[in-house]
């Protein structure tokens, strides 16, 4: 559903639906979801919300204080913060009632693990414990101890990078907007994004580092700005302390057709930013230069 209006999710709630699952900054679209007004609408119908918290981070976001059940996280883009590893996280608030009757899993014998019932047995943390003990040991999605150790490692500066991400992400937002050779930019920490309001709401600290812009000049100008960067990085990642860049349109989203491109939020002029915390002079004059170079195009 499109996210912008909470109501949406209301409209396409079935007898059949066991959660309502958003972002809270959306990627590649850089939308900002209602967590509150969300999760009001998932707990009138009796199922959870969960959040992806990726982008913003545990720093800038704690989306369980604004009514979120469970909340996960990519660990390899912030968290970790260097591109080194992988990993991921579940974190569940303990307040949500699984035994409410629509989740039988929880409130029936677990056939494979000698006939624990995880709410009788784990109230509310029912869903972490059986992700843990079913789902993980069955299929096995657990960490290495060096992965577990490098994100450890990440945590450690979380705040400082955070910090840093969100000021550079903000200053090249500013700049891009007044550019010459930049058609439109979409970044909530700008006072005339269209979530800068729920910016403000969620994210106080910062509105993270990820941005997205239009090259003008259409997807040729795109990817040719892709192509003259000189510093910034063409990778598919986010959340590096480098600054990583991508022309959507012809690389994570080739197979679509325009129509579904645009539906995600992908346009063909549009390059997505993560920005680093490299200096910013460095980032700056690589994104002007290469964007003379699309000029060319």
């Amino acid at each position: 559903v499109d996210p912008a209006d909470p109501e949406n999710f209301r409209k396409n709630i079935r007898n059949n639906t066991k959660l309502l699952y958003a972002e809270t900054l959306g990627n590649p679209l850089i939308n900002i979801i209602d967590i509150e007004a969300v999760a009001k609408i998932a707990h009138e119908a009796g199922i959870p919300l969960v959040v992806d918290n990726t982008v913003p981070s545990p720093y800038l976001c704690r989306p369980i204080e604004w009514g979120a059940d469970i909340v996960v996280h990519s660990a390899t883009k912030y968290i970790g913060g260097h591109g080194t590893t992988m990993g991921g996280a579940i974190v569940e608030s303990g307040k949500f009632d699984w035994g409410n009757g629509k989740f039988p899993e929880f409130t029936s014998p677990s056939p494979g693990y000698h006939g624990v019932i995880f709410h009788e047995t784990f109230g509310d943390f029912g869903y972490t414990m059986k992700a843990r003990m079913e789902i993980m040991r069955t299929f096995g999605p657990a960490l290495s101890p060096m992965n577990a150790w490098l994100l450890l490692q990440g945590l450690e500066s979380l705040h400082v990078r955070m910090e840093r991400h969100c000021d550079n992400a903000l200053a090249v937002a500013k700049f891009l907007k007044d550019h010459p050779r930049v058609a439109w930019v979409n970044y909530p920490g700008l006072p005339d994004d269209r979530y800068y309001e729920l910016s403000k709401k969620y994210l106080p600290k910062g509105a993270s580092g990820l941005l997205n812009f239009g090259v003008k000049g259409g997807a040729k100008a795109g990817e040719r700005f892709i192509e003259a960067a000189q510093f910034m990085s063409h990778l598919a990642n986010i959340g590096d302390a480098k600054t990583l860049i991508i022309h959507p349109a012809s690389t994570t989203h080739r197979q679509m057709d325009e129509a579904d491109q645009i539906k995600a939020g992908v346009t063909p002029d549009m390059v997505r930013m993560s920005v680093g915390i490299e200096s910013l002079d460095d980032i700056l004059w690589d994104i002007d230069q290469a964007l003379a170079a699309a000029a060319k195009a």
